[in-house]
């Protein structure tokens, strides 16, 4: 079965070609600095081969991003700009700093944010792109370096011509450094000098990494993957569905608000790229390329009839389908 991928923006049904994910933002490149230097305008987006060179076949298309994707990601970065956990050059400027990029924000009209890019000469095989855009310079004033990226998406428009969709994310479970989101580490605070019984501590903390007794009575309803059925405890994570930090206490070590998963869908399933409807079928990010969903066998649709699923964990995937999936 081969997969066809289509994506609806404003009005217009385009078909995904492809997806390029998770082009970090690096301190380099973003105006909110970590380290010293001016930074530079260009963006690296990996290295030269096969992959980039037939994702970018022709810079000369159409390049967008999404006002409301900007909102999103603002809202999404507030904690961090508000407490700041890392040592940015002007970290006693950022909350300031976030008010004055929503009242930037705030003046663009919503829908597509249409600009133009260009690679830049650099010796490969390192490739970078750059744009002299206000929506390419409004990037680099919102990104944060280590914890967020870049994602584009290669559409077919309705009369065939190729487009790029771009849109910023921020994941403050980054692979690139060792990162605790500022609310994680007020509840985390707060949970250890609380009145609470140690035991209650221990038992809302451990659950943070799907572990102790919330991964015991979790295992006890969902005994396996419900994409691979594998059942070995060793290679299954008791993931949240609204995500430990957003939850109450109740909330947090309620087994009702997981799933049992193997790793890949673990983690699909935590940033975002995949989630479930309430009659068991599966919900596909467009943001996972036609061709790697095709390789996993994962499309809008499919049934998961041994998805565990009942009243209660429709309640928390409702969540998971409006804040946490990449829709």
């Amino acid at each position: 079965m081969f997969i066809i991928v289509e994506y609806r923006i404003g009005g217009t049904k385009y078909e995904v070609i492809d997806a390029l994910n998770n082009i970090t933002l690096a301190d380099s490149f973003v105006k909110n600095k970590i380290g010293s230097g001016h930074g530079e305008a260009k963006l690296y987006v990996g290295q030269y081969n096969d992959r980039y060179t037939t994702f970018f076949d022709n810079l000369n298309r159409e390049f967008f991003f999404l006002k409301e994707d900007f909102d999103k990601y603002m809202l999404d970065a507030k904690d961090e700009f508000k407490d700041p956990q890392q040592e940015y050059v002007n970290k006693e400027d950022m909350p300031q700093r976030y008010d004055e990029l929503i009242e930037l924000l705030n003046s663009y009209d919503n829908g597509l944010m249409k600009f133009e890019m260009y690679r830049k000469d650099v010796q490969p095989p390192r490739v970078y792109l750059q744009s002299d855009s206000e929506y390419y310079t409004l990037m680099r004033e919102v990104g944060i370096p280590n914890i967020s990226y870049l994602s584009i998406m290669k559409l077919k428009k309705p009369n065939g011509k190729i487009a790029y969709y771009c849109r910023i994310f921020l994941d403050y479970n980054s692979d690139i450094v060792p990162y605790e989101s500022p609310m994680e580490h007020e509840q985390e605070e707060e949970i250890l000098s609380s009145d609470l019984t140690e035991r209650r501590k221990h038992n809302l903390l451990d659950a943070r990494q799907g572990q102790g007794e919330y991964r015991r009575k979790l295992l006890e309803e969902c005994h396996y993957c419900p994409f691979t059925l594998v059942n070995d405890e060793r290679l299954l994570i008791a993931s949240h569905i609204k995500p430990w930090v957003k939850s109450n206490e109740r909330e947090k070590v309620d087994p009702k608000n997981g799933f049992a998963l193997t790793p890949t869908y673990d983690k699909l399933f935590d940033q975002g790229y995949i989630t479930f409807n309430s009659d068991k079928t599966l919900r596909v990010s467009p943001w996972i390329s036609p061709m790697n969903q095709n390789r996993l066998q994962i499309y809008d649709g499919k049934v998961l009839n041994q998805l565990q699923l009942d009243e209660k964990r429709e309640k928390y995937l409702k969540y998971h389908r409006e804040h946490i999936y990449k829709g």
